[in-house]
């Protein structure tokens, strides 16, 4: 159980907030890149509560800056992009990538472009999406994880729809290890099914424990029989499951965009270098935009599996869940690490430290997290399925 406030710290996420600041120190999926596009080269995204404008200007440059001119407030989504930036179509301000003023046609002289900025990210392009680092300078590097740097085959996207809920109901649930025998007990084409549904797969569990590792939390799972299954939350916002990086970004305080970034291993080894695919999952939910109890969610929709199930329960917890009510057990305690590894990290930022996962140096060796193992391990019994077909739209 947490107070009013401590639930407070872990879930704002807004420029000023304890939690937002955290958050601000490490590098973000904001869109899929080939969203943006000569014909399309502008797209409105909002993270960590900042309205903010990507764009691609005419010189093959991206940038992200806020949404509205410095000069009268307008959306810049609605600007021109030329080869030096992107200008405002109402008076023309006409804005680098690093948010400097070019130029103001209407005004004489230059005094206002010497001192007039705006808001500006940096921004790079990997594996398909367009990140961002909206911390103070300078900034770390992208870290080269195991499951980002795979080239013996190909990366997929898979673009889920928006969660309708902050984006720390989702990182808990990467620690909770003991929902996966009981909500995820029932998958599409499953081989076997549980005897009690109350219980589910769970007495198949021997232990589940927890432990830090320099760029998160790793579960370990070990079944009755010997079988042992680790993989981590990268901290503070991740998930690395058998072959995927499950990567949320937070919207705002109550809405959090999700990617699951897929690797498939080429059968015959061959090195794969182009572009991930991007597949958009279709809504499990009606109508799309609706929350609980207004909407209603599938209970078991074929496609998107297991995460589908997984909203059900994020969403319905509330936009931002009330943890002063709650009654954690035994069971929890890798949700109870990961709020004292948050309460940690936040006070390094205030001290001026860098937190948990910041790498400085370029150069660094790939990170093992354990992506080898655990994505060629088969959970036992029911939890183990044959291929389900995506739907996308």
């Amino acid at each position: 159980m947490l107070t009013a406030e401590q639930n407070r710290i872990l879930t704002q996420v807004g420029p000023g907030t304890p939690g937002g600041a955290l958050l601000r120190r490490y590098w973000h999926p904001v869109a899929v890149a080939q969203e943006l596009t000569p014909q399309e080269p502008t797209k409105f995204v909002r993270v960590l509560g900042e309205d903010l404008v990507l764009f691609l200007d005419k010189s093959g440059r991206v940038g992200l800056i806020a949404d509205r001119c410095p000069h009268r407030g307008a959306s810049l989504l609605y600007g021109r992009v030329e080869e030096r930036g992107i200008a405002c179509a109402y008076h023309g301000w006409l804005m680098d990538c690093a948010g400097k003023v070019l130029e103001t046609p209407a005004e004489k002289g230059d005094g206002v472009t010497r001192t007039a900025r705006t808001t500006a990210y940096p921004v790079q392009r990997f594996l398909g999406f367009y990140w961002a680092y909206m911390g103070p300078e300078p900034a770390p590097v992208l870290p080269k994880y195991d499951v980002f740097m795979r080239r013996d085959g190909r990366h997929t996207i898979l673009a889920y729809p928006r969660l309708d809920c902050n984006w720390f109901t989702a990182a808990e649930n990467a620690v909770d290890s003991t929902h996966l025998q009981l909500l995820h007990q029932d998958p599409p084409h499953a081989k076997d099914r549980p005897k009690n549904t109350t219980r589910g797969f769970i007495d198949d569990i021997d232990s589940n424990d927890y432990y830090m590792v320099d760029y998160g939390i790793m579960k370990r799972r070990t079944y009755k029989g010997g079988l042992v299954d680790e993989h981590p939350l990268i901290f503070p916002l991740w998930l690395r499951s058998r072959s995927a990086m499950w990567m949320r970004t937070p919207i705002d305080d109550e809405h959090t965009n999700h990617w699951v970034l897929k690797f498939e291993r080429n059968k015959d080894g061959t090195e794969y270098r182009g572009e991930p695919q991007v597949e958009h999952i279709a809504p499990f939910k009606h109508p799309p935009d609706a929350h609980h109890p207004e909407a209603r969610f599938e209970r078991s929709p074929r496609h998107g599996w297991p995460l589908s199930q997984d909203v059900v329960m994020w969403e319905t917890q509330g936009a931002i869940p009330d943890r002063t009510k709650e009654f954690l057990g035994a069971s929890d305690r890798g949700i109870v690490l990961l709020r004292r590894a948050m309460f940690e990290n936040i006070e390094k930022v205030q001290r001026g430290e860098d937190p948990l996962g910041v790498i400085r140096d370029p150069d660094h060796p790939v990170i093992d997290t354990n992506f080898e193992r655990s994505s060629t391990m088969h959970h036992p019994r029911g939890l183990a399925t044959e291929t389900v077909p995506v739907e996308t739209f």
